[in-house]
């Protein structure tokens, strides 16, 4: 399976070039929050021609926190994954929105309260696909702070997925891996284009 991925549009999704793919992911803030933003992004990705569609929110996707039923309903053909898993083509894929306390929607505190949605995550899982960053994994801002998530991070004693799709921190954007797992941060951004894995 060709896997293309990206996150952070922020209301850019039109100027994309996307290259060919079985599966299309987009790892949240695909608006900025303002009126219409989200239901253009919708509309656009019901329209992309990929077998596959993965919409997980991030904190910028105001509107899917506050009113997700009305924006599920437009998602034909579009996997929204918020703490949910899918299996497509035999892969298990996962996806969570939530990011430790920052500024807009699906912002939990670390610790416990956080650990709650990462336990969630299926011990088998295939794909990961998280709006934010593991800690001390592409995730170093303009300032040189490595902002991830420590409890995302020590989830990765009991699962070991083959792929970890994120954005959040536009500064990580890039690839590495570790420890069996490719991890990307996929954040568009400042211009950075999708990412492409096959599996």
């Amino acid at each position: 399976m060709r896997i293309v991925s990206i996150s952070d549009t922020h209301g850019q999704h039109r100027n994309l070039s996307l290259p060919d793919g079985d599966l299309f992911i987009h790892a949240g803030d695909a608006s900025n929050g303002r009126p219409g933003e989200l239901e253009d992004f919708i509309e656009w990705m019901v329209n992309l021609p990929f077998e596959h569609k993965i919409f997980v929110p991030g904190n910028m996707d105001y509107a899917m926190e506050r009113d997700p039923d009305r924006y599920l309903a437009q998602m034909s053909g579009i996997d929204c994954l918020i703490d949910k898993s899918v299996t497509l083509e035999g892969l298990l894929i996962h996806g969570s929105p939530v990011v430790p306390n920052f500024v807009g929607v699906f912002n939990r505190s670390r610790g416990e309260e956080i650990k709650r949605h990462w336990d969630l995550i299926p011990a088998e899982v295939d794909v990961l696909i998280t709006h934010g960053p593991p800690s001390g994994i592409l995730d170093r801002t303009s300032s040189g702070l490595e902002v991830g998530c420590q409890d995302l991070l020590a989830t990765f004693g009991r699962i070991r997925p083959k792929v970890h799709v994120f954005g959040h921190v536009h500064e990580g954007y890039g690839r590495m891996r570790e420890g069996g797992t490719q991890f990307l941060n996929v954040s568009y951004g400042w211009g950075n284009g999708p990412i492409v894995v096959d599996l």
